[in-house]
């Protein structure tokens, strides 16, 4: 009988997460007849979000709370090994939400992963095309809704979805100021990407964000919260749109997330601050994909995935997420 290897999510973490939070099993996979619709998939890769950490919360208010005692719900890429659809025949690569373990049962009322584009292979998946990937274009594109020779800021721009926000606003015309935690991110952001960069740990971002924006930010993209939110907020300039993505700072700080201290800022400027998920946007999927895809075909559009090995230093890796011991997209391929 095939065994599916499984994190069980044990306890919701209290601060910062940490691999107590979860608990290793392996069990009998069944082999019972699937349903119509059904589709059986084995995980090949997994995506480390930061999102995640929010999903292990009991209040999580967009995503349901990942119920204690069940595998931890997770972005992957894989193959359908049993399918009851005609739609996912066996030998289809496909990514999506599924969880933490080998073996995932996606049901048929609540198809929860999609076949990979032509041509994409898993890395690409869940990286330049993937999720985050999403996140930023539309996120920058619907809700930033950036103009040709405006200013854009991005915090986390090294990231998954930073990157993707820096190369598409540059793309499309715009000034772009990334800010990244160190040398080496902040010299990938310069001389790959092509944006100006600020190291918040070792520069006052305050004061480079003067000096580079002096005119102010046309269009501010989070994916951080904090205080570098507030020196953002500070340098916003008339009619600015801030597209609040994330709070990667505020994730494993207990309490509510902490909010600009100037709320006066946001009247005097005539700001717009609007919150989004990416969900809320995916029916503009397409048009990302194809300005992505055609970026990366005419070598226009760098991207990096951290890819590490091994299903049981899941918990490890991901941990790492929030101490910035990842460079790119962080991935997980799991060993046979």
């Amino acid at each position: 009988m095939t065994t599916n290897r499984q994190w069980i999510f044990t306890s919701r973490p209290q601060g910062m997460v940490s691999a107590a939070n979860f608990e290793y099993r392996e069990t009998p996979l069944a082999d019972a007849p699937l349903q119509t619709g059904d589709v059986l998939v084995r995980n090949q890769m997994f995506s480390l979000i930061p999102a995640q950490r929010t999903w292990m919360n009991a209040d999580s208010e967009y995503f349901p709370p990942i119920p204690l005692g069940a595998p931890v719900t997770a972005v992957a890429a894989g193959e359908v090994i049993k399918s009851a659809n005609p739609a996912l025949p066996v030998g289809t690569r496909v990514s999506g939400l599924t969880a933490w373990e080998d073996f995932t049962l996606i049901k048929g009322e609540r198809m929860t992963v999609s076949p990979l584009p032509e041509g994409v292979d898993l890395i690409q998946a869940l990286s330049v095309f993937g999720g985050n990937a999403m996140t930023g274009y539309l996120g920058l594109m619907k809700v930033g809704l950036p103009k040709a020779g405006e200013t854009v800021v991005v915090t986390g721009a090294a990231g998954s979805t930073g990157a993707t926000v820096v190369q598409t606003a540059r793309l499309k015309g715009c000034k772009v100021i990334g800010i990244a935690g160190g040398p080496e991110k902040c010299k990938w952001l310069r001389e790959v990407c092509h944006v100006e960069a600020i190291d918040y740990k070792n520069e006052n971002v305050a004061e480079r964000l003067k000096a580079l924006a002096p005119k102010g930010v046309d269009v501010f993209f989070d994916n951080v919260g904090g205080v570098i939110m507030q020196d953002v907020i500070d340098q916003m300039a008339l009619h600015g749109r801030v597209a609040l993505c994330g709070q990667i700072s505020q994730y494993n700080t207990p309490g509510p997330a902490v909010g600009p201290r100037d709320m006066f800022r946001l009247i005097s400027q005539r700001l717009r601050v609007q919150g989004f998920l990416v969900s809320d946007l995916m029916a503009h999927r397409p048009e990302a994909l194809a300005d992505l895809q055609q970026w990366v075909k005419d070598g226009k559009f760098a991207y990096k995935a951290d890819v590490r090995e091994g299903f049981k230093k899941l918990p490890t890796t991901y941990a790492e997420l929030f101490t910035g011991g990842n460079d790119g997209t962080l991935l997980l391929r799991a060993d046979a």
